[in-house]
């Protein structure tokens, strides 16, 4: 079973983006903060990705991203936004996430998209 923890400061987001993901067979986890991340992620479960809002409380998705990678280097980071980011700005970020989910998305593309990088690493 493909597992995801999403990172988002938007309880709407996470609701409805856990429950199509859920529908459609993965383990999901909600996280909000740093903190939750960094809780979820140290216990072991593991996750195929880790989806991370670029605007989240305590620092900016960026930075988190870049935690992740620097405290946990195998996983899988994909950020998400409202505000559009390019494959060149993406990777100028040097936050380590193989890929962006722009906002508003439809679920059904969210889920391809995240079967389709969970694929391409395995």
């Amino acid at each position: 079973m493909p597992s995801v923890l999403i990172v988002d400061s938007e309880s709407t987001q996470r609701r409805s983006l856990s429950l199509a993901l859920r529908l459609e067979g993965y383990r999901v986890a909600l996280a909000t903060s740093a903190q939750e991340v960094k809780d979820h992620l140290d216990d072991k479960q593991g996750y195929d990705v880790v989806m991370v809002d670029l605007m989240i409380p305590e620092l900016n998705g960026l930075d988190l991203a870049r935690e992740i990678r620097h405290g946990f280097p195998r996983a899988r980071i994909i950020l998400t936004s409202a505000y559009p980011l390019s494959q060149r700005q993406l990777e100028r970020t040097e936050c380590g996430a193989i890929g962006f989910v722009p906002k508003p998305y439809e679920l059904d593309e969210v889920s391809r998209y995240l079967r389709s990088k969970i694929t391409a690493a395995a």
